[in-house]
């Protein structure tokens, strides 16, 4: 599904003058190519990145060689904007936060929480960022948002706007279908969904795709709560020009990294996520740990 960006990664390796070797690719679907790697004896170690369902296959697949094993899984991201943020700002960057990679990102802040008081303001907001959107060709410098990665995909999530739809959600902006002009591609209008309620399957499970569901909380504590009844526990967000409290809140969300007004990435920090996320982590010291086995001599 992603051969030619494997090619980029593969020439950079090669023009950083890594040793021929260190690192081999071996392309083809998971359940051909993951058999193999996590059957065999000669691999001492696996780190997957996927979906959880297939993250608990390569777990199970493992045990019979007793191989080590990192997975990096699923998510279903919260965003929080408290109350004191800067909507012009918190509001488009938590758009963007939810639609990366077309929404086709383990980290997608795919649950916004937002002030009760203020939902009618952030509708607003939503939609303005998401009509500035313009999709098409990824090839087009002029283009923000590209297709999705397959037909099966793009059905998949037609399916969880369709079921917004059904179970009362309020649609603020985009809907089931293609963009006008884009009727041949896996092309997906950039959706969002307002008076989402949490037992909706567009607030409870990975959707991946460019579908934003929007909440409301009454106090802070409740968003919080509401933040963690989640079966995930990859990435959670904070938005508020009260930095201290931003860090209390992010302290008591079950994720294994929060971002706070931000949408940075820093490779030497820990990556990976809580419950249904994953198991272990990828990046800083606590990412290449998890490659060292511990030994233990003792002389008399």
């Amino acid at each position: 599904m992603s051969a030619m960006q494997t090619q980029v990664l593969m020439e950079s390796f090669h023009e950083a003058g890594l040793p021929a070797g260190v690192i081999n690719i071996v392309t083809g679907l998971g359940e051909i190519v993951g058999s193999e790697l996590t059957s065999s004896p000669d691999v001492a170690k696996i780190a997957f990145t996927g979906s959880t369902p297939i993250g608990k296959l390569v777990a199970k697949n493992s045990l019979d060689t007793m191989k080590r094993f990192t997975l990096e899984l699923g998510g279903k991201s919260p965003n929080i904007i408290l109350d004191d943020a800067d909507f012009s700002k918190a509001i488009p960057m938590a758009v963007n936060a939810c639609y990366l990679n077309n929404g086709q990102a383990c980290i997608a802040a795919s649950r916004l929480f937002v002030p009760e008081g203020r939902l009618e303001e952030v509708k607003r907001l939503v939609k303005a960022t998401v009509e500035g959107i313009k999709v098409g060709d990824p090839t087009d410098s002029a283009v923000t948002m590209g297709p999705v990665a397959s037909q099966k995909q793009y059905q998949r999530i037609q399916g969880y706007i369709r079921s917004g739809i059904d179970e009362g959600a309020e649609l603020v902006v985009g809907g089931e279908g293609r963009p006008q002009g884009l009727e041949k591609g896996n092309f997906v209008k950039p959706t969002v969904f307002a008076n989402v309620k949490h037992e909706m399957r567009i607030a409870r499970e990975e959707i991946f795709g460019p579908v934003l569901s929007i909440l409301t909380y009454k106090t802070e504590a409740e968003a919080i709560q509401m933040a963690n009844d989640s079966d995930y526990g990859l990435m959670a967000y904070v938005s508020s020009t009260d930095v201290q409290r931003a860090n209390r809140v992010a302290r008591q969300l079950q994720a294994g990294r929060a971002l706070i007004n931000t949408l940075s990435h820093d490779p030497l920090t820990s990556f990976g996520g809580f419950k249904q996320s994953g198991i272990g982590r990828e990046g800083g010291i606590f990412g290449l740990k998890e490659f060292l086995e511990p030994k233990a001599i003792i002389t008399e």
